[in-house]
């Protein structure tokens, strides 16, 4: 995917306005990010007006209802629609968070404003690239790592002690809300790993049936992938299914004072 950036001059403009039709009663503002890299011109805010009597409950349902009904040049990210891909991750309102599981009327403010994953660079509209992302949660390696043979015909087994340590963990969906409301990240996004790919670190280091323990600490021992955390915890504040990453990094922290 291709990574684009915006001028170090761009400035968000206002943009176009779209009425509802006439004779809604109940409508809503939804303000809306738009930017095509391709134009060459500077972000602009659009508003729609969306008439909640034929919409879903959800700001997902009101996205995809203007981009069926009143402007199929919007861009966003979307798939499930029930909380679990994170494909639909963008900032609402000011809150990092999902649109399929983000309901309309939890909005206080008059318009919805809705924008893109801050402090990530943008492929059109609401699409930010993650491919960045991606890398870092490929460098740790999220994948059961083992040198013993699994029991012939049987699998790795665990007791109930060991898989109750996983909750918590294994629930991430990889929306990246986390990392892109940390500052640490959009001071250090090159080298400090962010929430929650250092969740899904944790997440192995902490599973009993891996056995790469000693590598997977070796390689988190570093000033920047590691300890870029200073707790600010915007990350478990954020994150819209309840975790707690900044948890998980001081349990990693733990770890690697314990066998020094």
């Amino acid at each position: 995917m291709a990574e684009f950036k915006l001028p170090a001059n761009s400035r968000v403009v206002e943009g176009k306005v779209f009425q509802a039709p006439q004779g809604a009663k109940n409508v809503r503002r939804f303000k809306v990010y738009r930017w095509e890299p391709d134009s060459g011109s500077n972000p602009r805010m659009d508003v729609y007006e969306v008439d909640l009597d034929t919409c879903g409950p959800m700001v997902l349902d009101a996205l995809i209802k203007i981009k069926n009904e009143i402007d199929s040049t919007l861009t966003f990210r979307r798939s499930c629609r029930e909380g679990i891909c994170g494909s639909c991750a963008m900032n609402i309102d000011g809150t990092n968070t999902l649109a399929c599981t983000k309901a309309i009327e939890d909005v206080k403010a008059r318009e919805v404003a809705i924008y893109p994953l801050p402090h990530m660079p943008v492929v059109k509209d609401l699409v930010p690239d993650l491919t960045h992302f991606y890398a870092q949660l490929a460098s740790v390696k999220p994948w059961m790592q083992t040198q013993t043979p699994p029991p012939p015909d049987k699998e790795r087994l665990q007791s109930r002690e060991d898989r109750a340590q996983l909750d918590g963990l294994y629930e991430c969906i990889l929306c990246a809300c986390c990392s892109t409301a940390c500052p640490s990240y959009w001071w250090n996004g090159d080298r400090y790993l962010g929430p929650a790919v250092l969740l899904q670190a944790y997440r192995w280091i902490a599973d009993s049936r891996d056995e790469a323990t000693g590598e997977r600490l070796d390689a988190l021992e570093d000033p920047f992938k590691l300890y870029r955390c200073h707790t600010i915890m915007n990350c478990a504040n954020t994150c819209p299914k309840g975790l707690n990453p900044g948890k998980a990094i001081a349990e990693i922290k733990r770890l690697l004072v314990m066998r020094r």
